[in-house]
């Protein structure tokens, strides 16, 4: 396996074992292929990163500043909650598919990644995040209007959404915060960006500090 791809392996093998690790008794997920590890990890921590934001988000404006940013009329119903969450849950399993399937093709080298930015030069690497962030835009963009436009789209996959995200009914668990904060999501993606491009140099260096415990870089992929 080339160096780089070694790299990738072990960096999303260390993901696994920190989140898998964390919640699952090891005998039940070592064995497992690697596609099925990265893709739970994606699953565990997706679930958790939307109960927990949205938990503190409505705890924050609906409870301690309550009134205060939105109005008590528009404050949503804890059933109403309650359906957004159960929606959400639903395609959770579906949209964490999406950077397991992601990781797989960086693994297996069907992309162009590189683990150091030396590899290709900042201006490089500043270009392509640029021409990265505005293809996500416009895609994201084009997907969305497509769902309203093409009508078994709209009946059968956006519809349910859109029952959900109005005006009294809106909260963070409804999945609207790219359309109501897009910069928060922007940074977010650069960030996204920044790590994958980062994190495999910084495995590299670790490896090489003799302090750093050697389980962390073993490797259980599975072909």
């Amino acid at each position: 396996m080339d160096d780089q791809l070694h790299l990738f392996v072990a960096e999303t093998s260390f993901y696994n074992r920190i989140v898998l690790g964390t919640f699952l008794p090891a005998k039940l997920w070592e064995t497992w292929p690697h596609f099925v590890q990265t893709w739970l990890r994606n699953y565990i921590g997706g679930t958790l990163i939307y109960l927990v934001s949205g938990f503190l988000w409505c705890f924050y404006i609906y409870y301690l500043k309550r009134n205060v940013y939105v109005p008590k009329d528009a404050i949503p119903t804890t059933r109403a909650m309650y359906l957004q969450i159960y929606v959400a849950m639903k395609a959770m399993p579906w949209y964490t598919a999406l950077p397991t399937l992601s990781e797989y093709m960086v693994e297996n080298g069907w992309t162009r990644c590189y683990s150091s930015i030396s590899d290709v030069g900042w201006l490089a690497y500043f270009v392509n995040l640029a021409v990265y962030l505005v293809f996500v835009e416009f895609g994201i963009y084009w997907m969305h209007r497509e769902l309203h436009d093409i009508k078994p789209l709209y009946k059968y996959l956006h519809a349910t959404h859109h029952i959900y995200n109005k005006q009294n009914t809106l909260s963070p668990f409804a999945g609207k915060l790219c359309n109501l904060f897009p910069l928060p999501c922007l940074c977010c993606g650069a960030i996204q960006h920044f790590r994958s491009q980062f994190s495999s140099l910084q495995l590299q260096e670790m490896q090489e500090d003799s302090h750093f415990p050697s389980f962390i870089f073993t490797i259980s992929h599975e072909n």
